[in-house]
């Protein structure tokens, strides 16, 4: 385990740079979720990058929507969606406001709260997998729809925000494309990972769904 992160809050100029530089350097850093049981804490281990209009696997890729409204919005905000008529996913919004680009958190390691997140993520076998997966992470740290919009950097009491941490030893990141994205965005290799780390999720790729008639 990581020992001693740095807690420094990250300003809203580290999520103001391009997609593709903030996503890897979002590795290692430490996620702080403030609910009503306590804090969890959760350390970054897997992400994927989004590029706003330039990237047919992205939300925002057709244009702005209610639904996708909030990745248009200033840096350092949260974006969650819901997806498959179950489970939320938790994003981070960077780059310069209307450009639409965000960090997917695909999967952590959880530091603090462990007892609150085991709760909620029964079927877990350990606690490798409370936080491996997108779907994962966000039920394991209660995320949902209300938390859409949330400043990252608007202080302590932000139910959302992200400390320094340790940032991942540049050998560590690796990359390839993201996991269930088809068409033309499947290769892109976006996907940002830690070597190694047991709670990085595996990799899935597209498969293309029926259409309901």
């Amino acid at each position: 385990m990581i020992t001693d992160p740095d807690r420094t809050p990250l300003p809203r100029t580290f999520f103001d740079r391009p997609v593709l530089e903030v996503a890897p350097d979002l590795l290692g850093r430490t996620l702080v979720r403030l609910t009503d049981e306590g804090p969890i804490e959760l350390r970054i281990t897997e992400v994927e990058a989004y590029d706003g209009a330039g990237d047919p696997g992205s939300h925002a890729y057709r244009g702005k929507t209610a639904r996708n409204a909030s990745m248009f919005g200033p840096p350092g905000h949260a974006y969650v969606y819901f997806i498959y008529g179950m489970w939320f996913s938790l994003n981070l919004v960077c780059g310069q406001e209307h450009t639409a680009s965000g960090v997917l958190l695909r999967g952590g390691e959880v530091l603090l709260g462990q007892e609150q997140v085991r709760k909620r993520r029964l079927s877990a076998r350990n606690d490798n997998e409370l936080a491996k997966g997108p779907a994962r992470l966000a039920t394991g740290l209660d995320v949902d729809r209300t938390l859409d919009g949330t400043d990252l950097c608007a202080g302590p009491d932000s139910p959302l925000s992200v400390l320094h941490g340790t940032p991942a030893p540049a050998d560590l990141v690796m990359n390839g494309p993201r996991t269930g994205v088809g068409g033309e965005g499947a290769d892109h290799p976006w996907r940002f990972w830690i070597d190694g780390d047991p709670t990085v999720s595996p990799f899935r790729a597209h498969t293309p769904r029926r259409r309901r008639t």
